[in-house]
């Protein structure tokens, strides 16, 4: 598959299926009769996760929303919002959330009648705009509304990218010519086709953009047949869809190495692995299964006496944090799977010792050697220690 999201060779004619649903909504109230708008609900409650499958699907709840005086205002939103997205389809342009929230400023602007529709911030049009996909069940890029572009920082000696562009000519990325400068992926359907020079050995997702870039200017992808991906903290769409395509194209073994911290295991790396819940209609495209936790590791604190911060319940950001690892290990499907127990003990381990401790803890181990971290996280893989 050359599109790496899979882009679901957009099976649906999103137009025509927004006009029945329009149609019914007009048809409903010339019957007087309450029109009702119904979407996936996703959340966590909502979710299922078939360790054969590797990612959350959804089940079979839903949000309905029915015209009432609490609702008028919701639905007559998603109307002004779906007529904006299908003009842009239809003229081919794209914007972002932020732009699409300005769009609607400027039409509430220039148009009185419809000031009771306007949105005092972006996070209440963002609502909307999840809810017309979740209720169309297509992605966002697909209603050409995209993200800012964040697509996971690559390096690679070996990796060779040949990208379709629009209009049909092709662009070719050999990124064992780009120096220390990384390839960027876009963080949007883009049609990807990757090869290899010579065999790659692995691929690591490195959580922290800053230590991926310094293992590559230390030549870690000259002394290995490897990509390094730096996911940027909780990994976008961009980031997600791209470790889905290698995984799915190469065929290697994909490593993720971060912080040992509640966070990380529940934020970062579940939603690289298995999705997320907030996204139940994207993660059969925007997840990576085989993507294995290189760490940080409990073994490893232990084994190279890694300096760990307290977490304490009386901070109030701590706090939270243990109270969401508490609640994963209780409701999140992910965790409770027998198949992931060796990361739900992470979970429970970091709970009970009340500590986190950060990847760049490996550069205190030999502060005179620079290839200390690479010679360990190299020692991790050959040795299997990974979760």
């Amino acid at each position: 598959m050359g599109q790496w999201t899979n882009i679901r060779e957009l099976r649906k004619d999103i137009p025509k299926e927004a006009k029945i649903l329009c149609d019914k909504m007009l048809k409903d109230l010339e019957r007087s009769k309450r029109p009702m708008l119904e979407a996936i609900k996703c959340s966590l409650d909502n979710c299922i996760y078939n360790p054969r499958v590797g990612y959350l699907t959804p089940g079979d709840k839903r949000v309905k929303t029915e015209l009432n005086v609490g609702s008028v205002q919701k639905l007559a939103r998603v109307v002004f919002l779906l007529e904006i997205l299908l003009r842009n389809l239809e003229i081919q342009a794209v914007n972002s959330k932020r732009e699409i929230y300005y769009i609607c400023k400027g039409e509430v602007k220039h148009n009185k009648d419809l000031r009771a529709l306007d949105f005092d911030s972006q996070d209440e049009s963002d609502a909307i705009i999840d809810f017309i996909g979740d209720m169309l069940e297509v992605y966002r890029e697909e209603l050409n509304c995209f993200a800012n572009d964040r697509g996971g920082q690559t390096y690679s000696q070996q990796l060779v990218v040949t990208e379709t562009l629009p209009d049909g000519s092709k662009a070719v990325v050999d990124l064992g010519t780009l120096g220390t400068t990384p390839f960027q992926p876009k963080n949007k359907p883009q049609s990807l086709k990757l090869k290899v020079k010579k065999k790659v050995d692995f691929c690591i997702v490195i959580e922290s953009e800053g230590t991926a870039n310094t293992l590559a200017t230390n030549g870690f992808t000259r002394r290995n047949n490897c990509i390094l991906l730096g996911a940027q903290g909780v990994p976008s769409n961009g980031v997600r869809g791209w470790t889905h395509l290698i995984q799915n194209e190469l065929d290697v073994p994909i490593y993720f190495f971060g912080d040992l911290d509640a966070y990380t295991l529940q934020n970062i790396f579940r939603t690289l692995k298995a999705g997320s819940a907030a996204s139940l209609i994207r993660n059969a495209d925007f997840s990576a299964p085989e993507v294995r936790f290189l760490g940080l590791l409990p073994e490893d604190v232990e084994k190279y006496d890694l300096h760990c911060y307290s977490v304490s319940e009386k901070d109030a950001s701590d706090a939270r944090s243990l109270k969401k690892a508490k609640d994963a290990l209780e409701n999140d499907p992910f965790f409770l799977d027998k198949k992931n127990k060796k990361l739900a003990d992470i979970l429970r381990w970091l709970i009970k010792k009340k500590v986190r401790c950060e990847q760049q803890a490996l550069f205190m181990v030999d502060p005179r050697d620079p290839l200390m971290p690479e010679k360990i996280i190299l020692e991790k893989i050959k040795k299997g220690s990974f979760v």
